[in-house]
């Protein structure tokens, strides 16, 4: 029996998302403090990354979501689909952009990547597993419809479908 298919046991804590503690963007130990990434001037101090002034002396370190947007590689994708969404798309969009903006001021490693409006699926990428999830449900939450989210555990990867 594997960790995840045991029952639970009273103050054991499960992983909200099994396998991604292998995320090979993830820092394994913590910076230098303080760090800025030099890309988008995120500060990294008490631990986290956060938006703030430059320090003076701070070592340049680029962080996690830049890192993730040079190589081209997301840890979440949003699929935006159905006729509703055909028709309402620039409501959608706006919605998003919403939230994607307040997650990042919050959040500095929480950025969308790309926003695919091509052929009839929108398709956006972030660079958070967090984020993408957090996108589907603000979109089930203000336009109905479904929301299924996949967790890819070898890949370190979410994806959530909305339809409707």
């Amino acid at each position: 029996m594997n960790d995840h298919t045991r029952p639970f046991k009273p103050g054991e804590h499960k992983p909200v998302y099994p396998g991604l503690e292998d995320d090979p963007y993830a820092l394994r130990a913590k910076l230098s403090e303080p760090s800025v990434c030099p890309t988008c001037g995120a500060v990294y101090h008490c631990g986290r990354w956060q938006w703030s002034t430059r320090p003076q002396g701070a070592k340049e370190v680029v962080c996690t979501a830049c890192h993730r947007m040079a190589d081209r590689l997301p840890a979440g994708y949003v699929y935006i689909d159905g006729p509703f969404a055909l028709d309402h798309r620039a409501e959608l969009l706006e919605l998003v952009n919403h939230r994607a903006a307040r997650a990042q001021a919050e959040h500095p490693m929480q950025r969308v990547m790309s926003i695919d409006t091509g052929g009839g699926t929108t398709v956006i990428t972030t660079t958070d597993v967090h984020l993408a999830r957090d996108l589907g449900s603000a979109l089930r939450s203000a336009f109905q419809g479904t929301l299924e989210v996949k967790y890819s555990h070898d890949e370190n990867l979410v994806r959530a479908y909305w339809r409707r």
